[in-house]
């Protein structure tokens, strides 16, 4: 019988490139929630009547836009840090330099 695994093991068959495919896949679907996210606030404002103009739809939509493709993107970094192994080297790296 082969031993059970540990939780903080790494599957061996998980290629480099599984990482990034699951990384733009993330970024694809927070594409789309950040579009439909700054839709849904026009829509809102202007059911609401407030009064719009082009630099306000601008700059409301892309601050919306950016704010969750940007919190998706370190999210999903922090994802393949962790998944490719990353995280284990650096915690292994910095328990030799306690002497």
């Amino acid at each position: 019988m082969n031993p059970a695994p540990h939780q903080g093991d790494q599957p061996a068959e998980r290629s480099h490139g599984d990482h990034w495919r699951r990384f733009r896949r993330l970024m694809l679907v927070m594409t789309m929630v950040a579009l439909a996210t700054a839709g849904v606030a026009v829509w809102q404002l202007r059911a609401d009547g407030v009064p719009f103009h082009l630099h306000f739809v601008l700059a409301m939509g892309g601050g919306i836009i950016i704010a969750l493709l940007l919190a998706g993107a370190l999210m999903g970094l922090a994802f393949v840090s962790n998944r490719s192994g990353h995280d284990a080297e650096v915690g292994n790296a910095s328990g030799d330099s306690d002497d």
